[in-house]
Order: C-alpha cells, then structure tokens, then sequence
C-alpha cells in the first residue's frame, strides 16, 4: 500500500475543520487520520461523557431520532437510557444531554431488570425500543418503549437475554434478538430465540410471538456450524447477537456469533428458514496473515498454519442494485465459563485436552505437509511464534483424536456475503493490522483499558466489533469499529466483490505518559446520520466508546475537488486557524497546506497566522 506524507494526520483540534465551536479545552482533543487517498474528510464535532469510570459501559449501542434531533444512548454503567440533544453543543464542544431515565424510575413490575443491552429508534413514529435483560440472565426479558422525550409507554416480555432491538423498514415489526446463554456452571442453558413483535397497532397494543430454532429442519443447518455445548441441542446452542432486516421487510438475518454462522428468517411466516456457516479463514495464506504472540518484541503479522472462525457480533445489510449483502465485522469469541469451557492456548493445548496436535497440510493451501513440518522444528509451539495463541478445543480433532488443524477466534477483518447461498465474496485478510500497524506503530493491537504494545496479538487482536453503512454523494462505505486498538475503519463498498480501503481514524489519544486510557476506547456501537437528516447539514457518524463511556460525534465529506449540489459546482471556503512557532512546522501540515492549495506561511514568528483554503 503506497503511502505518502499525507497519509497520517494527527489533528489536535475540534475546529481545525470549521464545526462544533472550539474552546481552550477543546483544542486538547486528538484525532488521528490514516490514509493513503484524500477521498474523505474526518473531523471530530462533539463528544459526550457519561462520567461512568472506565470499562463500565457508559456508552454501548446508540440510535438517532432525525425528527427532533436526540441521540439515545444505552449506558449500562448507570443503567440508564441517555438522551442527547444533538441539535446544539455548548462553547466547549460538548454534546448535551436532554434527559437521563433509569431503569429504576420505571414500573415493570415484579422484573427486576439486569441491563440494558440496545436501544432502536422507531422509523416515522415517536417512540424508541431497549432491551432489558433481567437481574438472572437466563430469566426471560422484556423490552420496553418510550416516548422520544424518555416518557415510559409499556413493556413487553421477550425470551431469555434480549441482546439488541432493530424495527423493521416499514415500522410494523419490532425485532428482538434473545441471546439465551447459560448459566456459568451450566445448570441451566436456555434456548436462543428471536422475538417479534407486532407494533402495527402501536406501541400500546402490541402483541409478542417468540420464534425458536426447534421447529427448523437440522437438514436446514449448515454442517459447518458449530454445535459444542455440552449435551446442548442446536436450539440450545445457538445464541442471537445481532438482527438486520431487508428493505422489502420479508426477511431477518441473525448472527450466531459463537456459531460462527447467520441464520436466516422469515417475516411473513415467522420461522426460521436456514442456518449458514460463515466458513473459516485460512491464515496460512499470503495476504490472511496474523500477528499471533503478545511476547514477540516486533510486529510480525505473517501467514501462520491456524484456521479463523469468522464468528461475527454486529452485521449490517446493504444493497446494490437490487441485491443485498451483508458486511461482517469478524471479532470472534469463545465460549468461557466454569461449566465448560473451549478456550486455551496453543502451548497449553495437548496438556489441557490430552490430544495431541499432528496438523495436515490438507488444512492449510499455504503451506505443503514438509513446509509445515520444518515449521515446528523451527519452534512453531514457542510462545514467540504460535505457542500464545488463543484457540478452540472444540474443533480439529480428526478420528484418531489428533488436532490436525488449529481454529482460533475471529478474522481480523471484515467479509462480504452475498444473501442466496452465503457465499463469501471479499475479506479483508490482513489489511488491519497491516494498517494500524502503520498508523500507531506504538500501540499496535493494544487493548481498549491499556495502551500497551501487542496486548491483544495472542487474542483477537484489533477485534473488529460492529459496522454500519452510510452513503455520501451517492458512494456507499462500510465503518467498522476495531473494539480493542479502538477507532474506525472506511471502506468503499459499492462493489461488494472489490471494497477499497479509504481512511483509518480514531479519536483515542495515546499520548498519557502514564500509560492511561484518554479520548475515546472501544467503539461498540455505530450510528450513521445521512446529509439531509443531519442538524449540520453534512453527513454525521456517532460512534458509542463501551470503555471511555463516550459518544464521539464526526461530521464525515467527500473531499472530491468539485463538489456539487443540486447539479451546480459550489466554491467552498474554509478557514484554518491555528497558531505555530518559528522553524518548529510540522512536515506534514506543509505538505497538507501544498497539496490542498492553502498559501504558505511567510513567517514564523509565534503568532497566529490565518490561512485560506479554497475548492473549486
């Protein structure tokens, strides 16, 4: 991937692109920019802190009400549901909030309520969904509707773990994702499920109808899908995480993370019509490389003998020309409880089973049987090289009870599905971390509460968590938040075979000398605001941060050099302000200032300087 000195920006500025208004404090936010194109233009407008400490899910999924311009946040630290008035910010770019309703304020009854886990805005009328799970997970949940301005309406008993809430197009369908997962000493394991919930008569009529997966044929299950639980059925195992609907509101797609598969369903009839295997990646090959060791002292991605379970959380659906597809952010994860667990390491493997590993080369295309037998005379087991590694028990045995392939958790990337067959038609192999390796150097898979280099490389590494699609000037990209290094990915999607990397930026900040986490840490949910729904008038992007308990807000443009509106070309015109010391220029603000036809400074004197930048 070429690179030129544009391609990383750090800005240290809320307003270096006119937006939100700038304050002494705001001009200490960080944004760091990554790419090797100027397509795009990032710019980070507002943020919210929900003041919850670190790692307490002060911010989780968020959702956006176009009519009167509020953002609704889950915050599990508080559990609350936090409404931000998005229309206006105060002087110091802080977005404000409306009102804050807790759980604890509503009458659900005899529930007691554990969480929040997602919050759906209704598509045309005034009312918002979230799930609640209750106190004992494996309890059955409910899910309640508000009014827009956090007036309780009602709740409705949903199935064990509702783990996110989406309506459909048309607003006739709420759409409740039951995760179902056990209790840790596995004395109970209840099915997953998907509720639906009929709002067609509105928010106070509605009636609830709960679809398991044990009326679906097994013949309609993929035999690549995972089913490992203990004595578990396939209802038993499967486990809901995320809901996306088609447009034409016939069909749901679910994703059973832990499954490493999608299940398909239908509306109409209300049953569930497939289960599909996401398939496995190959890290063998050149290209689907990983970094796998937390304790080798470089970064070292590269093609290793391991096959990736896909097994993604959020997916989003979109559409060309007629056809859906669905985007695939691949984070992985295991299941781990007293009761049983899959997980280990790959050191820890034949101790901890009693199976010992004979890997086949039938497995792996990159690598012939003499390849990878020299690649374990060369010490693949050290703890350098493969031996930390993160892996399964739960696949790769063959019938003489040997691993003879190794499965490890998530892809490090995101895929491409077409929606007929599930067939895969793009991955990103190992472009992630062979960008944030470029990008923060330093930090390098770091983890989402710590800044420490390679934390996560024996793991899932940057884990890509959740996405979602936006269209700019009629181009559509794909953003996927990387839940551990933390920021966000943009791709051009509009062909789904060929996705093109535009742009790397993230609103963490490195920088504390004391290894701290600051700015905003762990992107768990994504909401993309179109142009005309904007209170700016520019396409916006809120990015919910599960640890730092912040929502950032960025104003996302094409940086196309005639921009145009309503079939003119438009002169645009844009101050930068900023203020510099003499000889002490940054390299790349000049070459910024060249390439973007913004006149030179003539001194340096340690004034402010106003310069003007002009589009035509």
């Amino acid at each position: 991937m070429k690179k030129t000195p544009l391609a990383l920006a750090t800005i240290v500025s809320l307003s270096l692109i006119s937006g939100y208004p700038s304050s002494s404090s705001a001009e200490k936010e960080q944004l760091t920019i990554y790419s090797d194109q100027e397509e795009m233009s990032i710019s980070l407008v507002g943020r919210y802190k929900s003041e919850a400490a670190l790692d307490e899910g002060g911010a989780e999924i968020v959702d956006y009400d176009k009519k009167h311009q509020r953002t609704f946040v889950v915050n599990g630290a508080d559990q609350s549901l936090d409404i931000l008035d998005l229309s206006s910010t105060t002087e110091n770019s802080k977005i404000p909030l409306y009102k804050k309703v807790f759980l604890k304020d509503i009458d659900l009854g005899s529930f007691v309520p554990g969480d929040l886990t997602s919050v759906a805005v209704h598509p045309t009328s005034e009312y918002v969904a979230v799930a609640i799970p209750a106190e004992e997970k494996t309890a059955k949940g409910m899910v309640a509707l508000f009014q827009t301005n956090g007036e309780f309406i009602k709740a409705y008993e949903v199935d064990s773990l509702p783990d996110m809430v989406t309506f459909s197009p048309n607003g006739k369908q709420l759409i409740v994702a039951n995760e179902g997962e056990p209790k840790d000493d596995y004395s109970v394991d209840p099915e997953g499920s998907v509720s639906i919930v009929d709002v067609s008569k509105g928010a106070e009529n509605a009636s609830v109808n709960t679809v398991e997966f044990s009326s679906l044929d097994e013949k309609k299950i993929d035999e690549n899908v995972r089913v490992f639980s203990p004595d578990a059925t396939p209802a038993q195992d499967f486990e809901p995480e995320y809901i996306q609907v088609t447009p034409d509101n016939q069909k749901a797609y679910i994703s059973l993370q832990e499954n490493n598969a999608i299940a398909e369903l239908d509306l109409e009839t209300q049953t569930f019509t497939s289960v599909n295997s996401l398939g496995f990646k190959d890290h063998s090959i050149e290209g689907n490389g990983l970094d796998a060791s937390n304790k080798s002292d470089e970064v070292d991605s590269k093609p290793l003998p391991v096959l990736g379970m896909y097994q993604p959380d959020g997916i989003v659906l979109y559409t060309v020309e007629g056809e859906n597809y669905i985007i695939t952010p691949n984070e992985g994860d295991s299941r781990d409880y007293t009761g049983y667990s899959e997980e280990t390491r790959v050191a820890d493997l034949e101790r901890d089973t009693g199976h010992s590993i004979k890997l086949d080369a039938d497995h792996y295309k990159g690598f012939t049987q003499k390849q990878l037998d020299q690649l374990l005379k060369d010490g693949l087991w050290n703890e350098e090289q493969l031996g930390r590694l993160k892996v399964t028990t739960a696949n790769g045995l063959n019938k003489n009870g040997e691993y003879e392939a190794l499965y490890s958790y998530g892809g490090r990337s995101f895929s491409v599905y077409e929606t007929e067959e599930f067939e895969q038609l793009y991955d990103s192999g190992d472009e992630f971390e062979r960008i944030t390796s470029q990008a923060l150097p330093s930090n390098f898979n770091s983890s989402n509460d710590n800044n420490v280099f390679k934390d996560r490389s024996d793991d899932k590494g940057p884990e890509p968590e959740t996405a979602e699609v936006g269209e700019i000037n009629g181009k559509q990209y794909a953003f996927i938040g990387l839940e551990r290094q933390g920021g966000i990915m943009v791709y051009d999607i509009d062909n789904p075979e060929k996705p093109q990397f535009v742009t790397y930026f993230t609103s963490r900040d490195f920088s504390s000398e004391d290894g701290s986490v600051k700015g905003d840490s762990a992107p768990e949910g994504l909401k993309f605001i179109a142009a005309e729904d904007s209170p700016r008038g520019k396409a916006m992007l809120l990015a919910a941060h599960e640890v730092s308990g912040t929502v950032a807000a960025y104003e996302v443009e094409n940086l196309s050099v005639e921009k145009k509106l309503a079939g003119t070309v438009r002169e645009e015109t844009a101050s930068v302000v900023t203020k510099v010391e003499k000889n002490n220029v940054p390299e790349w603000i000049k070459y910024v200032y060249e390439k973007l036809g913004i006149k030179q400074f003539n001194s340096y004197n340690g004034e402010s300087h106003e310069v003007e930048e002009t589009n035509k």
